[in-house]
This record gives structure tokens, C-alpha cells and sequence, in this order.
């Protein structure tokens, strides 16, 4: 990867959904998020493909998520510091992972050349805190004004996600398997919320039609309490995540279209990531608020990815 004019170096993991592609265009770093599935390890973007990963979500194997090891975030850091000054490290949320929490013990030896983002994010809205960085560093900020900047934006973005099946949610222990058969007889659909640290139950519908008609109120909810009431694309980027569903996505996309229409062409739609998934399962569904800054990701396709700045 060849160096910018900026002298720090943006760093995220695979949580964030950049591709390895996207990250070479864009000048970002990516750190592929280990699994294991049946007793292997498989890397993110290296060699787990989202639908190697979905094929054996359907096939019942035994998956859960890891973190990168030490000497792998090192190693890059290392390598990275060869030609740039900083490093501005965006791992997905502590709430989620201990990631955030290692890399902030090992950016201790790096004598204030590292700065660990432990801003509650993850997936789209991790991506865009990437976006954002990047475009601070290329303005010229340093590690430390960016660490700052971003970490005041921390809890200015949610994810609300409605799950087609409790299936997961018991298989990582987060219900009872008894509670789940009984959620599955009555076929209510969790919606789920990752607002700050951790995803925790919103609140549940018995129908998707339901549970998206939940989830936009509570976009709107959020814009009237926690982004001043202001829903205008030059305030707030809205998205929609999913799982292995983009058709789903797509229909749901001109929903909020039609909920948000100041924001009609500007609502895009990008898979949710393998972490998350892990959780909720394929066929879910979800949307995303964040503040709006002067470098978005347009959220396009992840495939496609560019920076809109205004």
C-alpha cells in the first residue's frame, strides 16, 4: 500500500465490512477478524468468504468469533510505522469483543505513536467512524485531535436489527432454550439494539412488517432525541443492514426511503459483519443512524465503496 500525504495511518478490522479492496483504495488497513468453526481458524476476508461462513451457519457447525492475536496487530502496527508517524486504530466495540481492550494495552509500549478508537462501534457505523478518520488524517490532523474528534462522535450512531429466527440467539447462550421455543410458537421477532456498548434487546413484533415499522420509529425517535431533531441527510447518514438477505434489504431501503424522503437516493444498503451475524443469524434485517461528518462512505456496495465529501 502506498503512503498518502497523510502522515496517520488509519487501522480497522474486518468487523467495520471494508474489504480488503476497498481498504487498498481507500489508504485504511484492515486486521481480518479470526473464527472458529469446528475447531479451525479461519480469517475474515482471507479465508472465510461471507458465504463459506452463511453455508456453514446453515449446516449447524459450531462457530463462534475470536480476536486477532497480539503478535498479529503488532506485526501490522510495526510494518505500518515503517513509513507513517501514527497509527489510529479502530477495532470494533468493547462491548462486543475484547479487541478494543488489547489494543489499548499493547498501544502502551508504542510510546504515543498509537491511538486505540474504542468508540462503541461496529459494522456500518464502524465503517463510517473509518471513513471519517481517514479524511481527518488527510486533512492533517494528528493521532491525538483524531482520537479526540472521534471519540466525542462516539455515541452519535445506532443499529437497530429485527431477526428472522431465535435460533442463534440460543445457540450463543443470549436466550434460554426454553424461551426461544416459546418465541418460536408465538413467532415473535426480536428487534435488537446496539446503541453504546453492547446489543441488547429493543423490543419485539410478531410480524418483519412489524418489526420494520418499529425500527423506523425508532430512528425518528433518535433524531428528535439525540441529533436535534434535525432528519436532513446533511445531519444524519441512515443506512440498512442485513444478513445474507439483500433482496429483503433492498425492499426495506425504499421503505425507509419513503419514512425519510428528504433522504430518498441516499439511503444505501451493506451487509452487517460475520461478528454480528454470528448472533442474529441469516435473514436478518436492520438500519443504521450515525452524524453526518464531511466524509461519509456512501454505503453504496461494500464492493464499490466511495467517499462522498461535501
Amino acid at each position: 500500500m502506498k503512503q498518502s500525504k497523510a502522515t496517520v495511518a488509519v487501522v480497522t478490522d474486518s468487523n467495520s465490512g471494508i474489504t480488503r479492496e476497498d481498504a487498498e483504495r481507500l489508504g485504511i488497513y484492515v486486521i481480518p477478524m479470526p473464527f472458529m468453526i469446528e475447531g479451525e481458524t479461519y480469517f475474515e476476508g482471507l479465508t472465510l468468504t461471507p458465504e463459506a461462513f452463511y453455508k456453514r451457519l446453515s449446516d449447524n457447525s459450531d462457530i463462534s468469533t475470536s480476536q486477532p492475536s497480539p503478535a498479529d496487530v503488532m506485526a501490522m502496527w510495526d510494518k505500518i510505522l515503517e513509513d507513517y508517524d501514527e497509527i489510529i486504530h479502530i477495532p470494533m466495540s468493547s462491548g462486543l469483543s475484547s479487541a478494543a481492550h488489547t489494543a489499548i494495552m499493547l498501544a502502551e509500549d508504542y510510546k504515543g505513536k498509537v491511538f486505540v478508537v474504542d468508540n462503541q462501534r461496529i459494522s456500518v457505523t464502524q465503517l463510517q467512524s473509518v471513513v471519517h478518520a481517514q479524511d481527518l488524517a488527510e486533512q492533517g490532523k494528528k493521532g491525538a485531535e483524531i482520537l479526540e474528534i472521534l471519540m466525542k462522535e462516539k455515541l452519535e450512531a445506532s443499529i437497530y436489527i429485527t431477526l428472522d429466527t431465535l435460533k442463534f440467539l440460543r445457540k450463543g447462550g443470549r436466550l434460554t432454550p426454553a424461551v426461544a421455543a416459546i418465541g418460536t410458537i408465538l413467532r415473535i421477532k426480536p428487534v435488537l439494539q446496539i446503541q453504546g456498548e453492547k446489543l441488547d434487546r429493543y423490543t419485539q413484533a410478531r410480524t418483519m412488517t412489524q418489526a420494520k415499522a418499529l425500527m423506523i420509529a425508532a430512528l425518528k425517535k433518535d433524531i428528535e432525541k439525540r441529533f436535534g431533531g434535525d432528519s436532513s441527510p446533511e445531519n444524519v447518514v441512515i443506512l440498512v443492514a442485513y444478513t445474507n438477505n439483500k433482496d429483503a434489504a433492498l425492499e426495506f431501503q425504499k421503505e425507509m426511503e419513503d419514512a425519510f424522503p428528504d433522504h430518498k437516493g441516499k439511503i444505501f444498503s451493506a451487509p452487517l459483519s460475520l461478528s454480528v451475524a454470528c448472533h442474529t443469524g441469516p435473514g436478518a434485517l436492520g438500519c443504521a443512524i450515525v452524524s453526518r461528518n464531511d466524509a461519509v462512505w456512501d454505503g453504496s456496495a461494500i464492493t464499490e465503496a466511495a467517499v462522498i465529501r461535501e
